[in-house]
């Protein structure tokens, strides 16, 4: 796959897994886990073409592997900052931001990212 032509998809691990009140708290790292196998198994609905997804963790859910499919990027830092560096940096591509998180929507949109809501990914 060209990754220069495929759409960049960043996902915000803790604001997916945050939004559904499942126990999530009491394993974040299994629940990030859950979201990437679901990822990697069912990609993102609706979209077609080829897609690149990156889901990035931080906390509690650092050392999450990657799998076929899914690049798990640890920040080493802040979550949100890391995924405006990676919108940023993406150059030309097309780049999706899945969160429901107003501040990391703005700070996204304005380095030239489209948002997506949690409710985009598979559960």
């Amino acid at each position: 796959m060209d990754d220069t032509a495929a759409l960049l998809v960043i996902v915000d691990a803790a604001n997916v897994v945050g939004s559904v009140p499942d126990g999530w708290w009491r394993d974040r790292r299994g629940a990030a886990e859950r979201l990437r196998d679901r990822l990697a198994a069912d990609g993102l609905p609706g979209r077609s073409g080829p897609v690149e997804i990156v889901l990035v963790v931080e906390g509690a859910a650092r050392g999450v592997e990657s799998v076929s499919g899914v690049r798990v990027e640890s920040a080493p830092g802040s979550g949100d900052d890391h995924m405006v560096a990676l919108a940023a940096g993406a150059g030309d591509r097309p780049v999706l931001v899945v969160t429901a998180d107003r501040e990391l929507r703005r700070r996204v949109t304005a380095v030239g990212a489209e948002v997506a809501g949690p409710r985009s990914v598979p559960r």
